[in-house]
């Protein structure tokens, strides 16, 4: 891998692989794999992709193996809270709308509960000991922490936790082992973290373009191009009606005085709600296209 390439982590397999792979070709990065699906090389951008696992790239970031990476900020939390004393941190360049989970307290559903202060002396298990006690510590509530590395939820049947902290997105694995959400510890969501190698200029200049190529891709994603025919009297009143809408291209329609044609951009979703206000509104003929690409 060369110094003069930027060089970024994204899980391996798991709930952010796709989603993440998606977003930097959906950037124009075309890959090529490598056999062992570990490396992959930018064939027509100066990228190094490594696939690796999601706990290994907040310290690859740290450490300066890579340049940028895509990871929870549940797991980068973690990580930073586990080299505090080095006073490290991370620069989260871009929040990116999938992932989405949130680390929760969860209790026996027969136990009563009546406020955090209720876990004191008792024992909770969790994968997370570092977010766990820093959520303790905020609540100056003296508890033990049990690290387990994987099946959490069955912690209080077997006999060795009181409590969990562990990730929850539906929900349907706490009601499976009979337990029940009482607090929610952290909301996360996947975000691209810078590392900490100092780049040139030119490396510099490549990582400022990817992130707004990143940042179009989301914009792009919650945006609609609507298209529509309306009354000419009609047209502030449709421009209300659409939803985080740029100021609309009005144009004549050929052999209709009365009426124009108007096209416009919307940064949020539109909904059959709204359509059903522009018809109400006079307008006809419209259409809601999805936006491939956009910079602001």
């Amino acid at each position: 891998m060369s110094n003069h390439r930027m060089k970024i982590a994204i899980q391996k397999s798991g709930r952010l692989s796709d989603d993440s792979l998606q977003l930097l070709e959906r950037c124009g990065i075309q890959f090529a794999r490598s056999k062992d699906k570990l490396f992959w090389f930018g064939r027509n951008l100066p990228v190094d992709l490594l696939l690796v696992r999601d706990d290994d790239i907040p310290r690859l970031l740290l450490d300066g193996v890579c340049d940028l990476g895509i990871c929870g900020e549940n797991v980068t939390r973690e990580c930073l809270l586990d080299r505090s004393a080095a006073n490290t941190a991370l620069t989260a360049e871009v929040a990116l709308d999938f992932g989405a989970c949130r680390l929760a307290l969860a209790i026996p559903e027969q136990h009563a509960f009546s406020g955090i202060q209720d876990l004191s002396g008792k024992r909770i298990a969790t994968s997370y000991p570092g977010l766990t006690g820093e959520y303790l510590q905020q609540h100056a509530v003296q508890a033990s922490i049990v690290e387990l590395s994987g099946s959490v939820e069955i912690a209080p049947s077997m006999g060795t936790a009181d409590a969990i902290v562990d990730l929850v997105s539906t929900g349907t694995t706490l009601r499976a082992n009979h337990l029940r959400e009482v607090a929610e510890v952290l909301i996360s969501q996947a975000v691209l973290y810078s590392g900490t190698r100092t780049l040139d200029a030119e490396l510099n200049r490549f990582k400022a373009r990817l992130i707004q190529r990143i940042q179009g891709v989301l914009k792009a994603k919650e945006s609609k191009y609507v298209m529509l025919h309306a009354p000419k009297d009609s047209v502030q009143r449709i421009a209300d009606i659409l939803p985080a809408a740029e100021a609309p291209t009005v144009l004549s329609l050929d052999g209709q005085p009365d009426k124009v044609a108007i096209h416009t951009l919307c940064r949020e979703n539109v909904f059959w709600e709204h359509l059903e206000e522009l018809q109400a509104a006079g307008a006809t003929a419209v259409l809601v296209l999805p936006v491939e690409k956009m910079l602001a």
